[in-house]
């Protein structure tokens, strides 16, 4: 059985993933910056990606329109405003100026683009570099260099342990129509795994810089972070079954584009960033 499972890896999609935690450590362990330019490129990528898959752009057309250009402005701006304030309170303001350089590009090319069009930008804005941008929100947080790995964690651990489970003892499909091969075993083999990794890194934590109190903490983060990330999986999973596509991209050997590996980080980083805030201020 064990065999099995790994002939169905591939070589590639193995190296591309080292590669993509050797990426995570450097970049994280660095913070600052380096943290934030890397994030900044990723979701740069992977918002041009969804604004591909949504129908934003014409169809083969490789030039960007200007919806897509005043996202790019947009995501820039957000960035550097994220980078040097390093809180969520950005964030209201961002999404209101979105929606206004959003709309008024609407209403000044009109009918240029569709209603459709401008609420997937919208969208794509929001999806993945705004909620991206959590990462580098969590490891600013006090100890954040610890916690920030509750994120990789909650989608990178979560998904591996699902896809083991889901495997050797999976029978009851979790959602038969968007993913056929998820388990509900899968699925709370995940949610178990991701919860012990989270514990015993917690508890590796306080005993090596006698920091008290994170192993529950990490736990519980953790716990309901693959719950989360397993939800933007599906999630992205259902964005392309509606577009018609197999991957977002091809910039990941084995993997697809930024938004097929990244697509369960997405959606686990701003609650862990938010759980975090609740937890340890209890």
């Amino acid at each position: 059985m064990a065999s099995g499972i790994f002939k169905k890896i591939s070589k590639e999609r193995v190296i591309s993933a080292v590669f993509l935690v050797i990426i995570a450590l450097v970049t994280i362990l660095s913070g600052g910056i380096v943290l934030a330019v890397t994030l900044y490129l990723v979701s740069i990528v992977g918002f041009l990606e969804l604004t591909k898959a949504c129908g934003i752009r014409e169809k083969g057309s490789a030039k960007l329109n200007i919806l897509e250009i005043t996202g790019l402005i947009g995501v820039t701006l957000y960035y550097i405003a994220v980078y040097f304030i390093r809180t969520s309170d950005c964030f209201m303001i961002t999404v209101i100026l979105f929606m206004m350089a959003l709309m008024s590009v609407y209403v000044f090319s009109f009918p240029k683009f569709t209603a459709n069009q401008v609420m997937a930008a919208y969208f794509s804005l929001i999806y993945a570099p705004v909620m991206l941008s959590f990462v580098f929100l969590t490891r600013e947080l006090e100890h954040g260099i610890y916690f920030v790995w509750a994120i990789f964690i909650s989608s990178w651990i979560s998904d591996t342990c699902a896809y083991l489970v889901g495997v050797l003892v999976g029978k009851h499909k979790l959602a038969p129509v968007l993913s056929p091969k998820k388990s509900i075993e899968g699925s709370v083999g995940g949610i178990a795994g991701s919860a012990l990794v989270g514990f015993l890194f917690g508890v590796y934590i306080g005993k090596v810089f006698g920091i008290e109190g994170f192993a529950v903490t990490l736990a519980i983060v953790s716990a309901v972070g693959s719950v989360i990330s397993q939800v933007g999986d599906l999630a992205a999973s259902a964005i392309k079954r509606n577009h018609d596509i197999k991957d977002y991209g091809k910039l990941i050997p084995g993997h697809g584009g930024i938004m097929d590996r990244f697509d369960s980080v997405i959606f686990t980083a701003p609650i862990t960033y938010f759980l975090i805030i609740l937890l340890t201020r209890v």
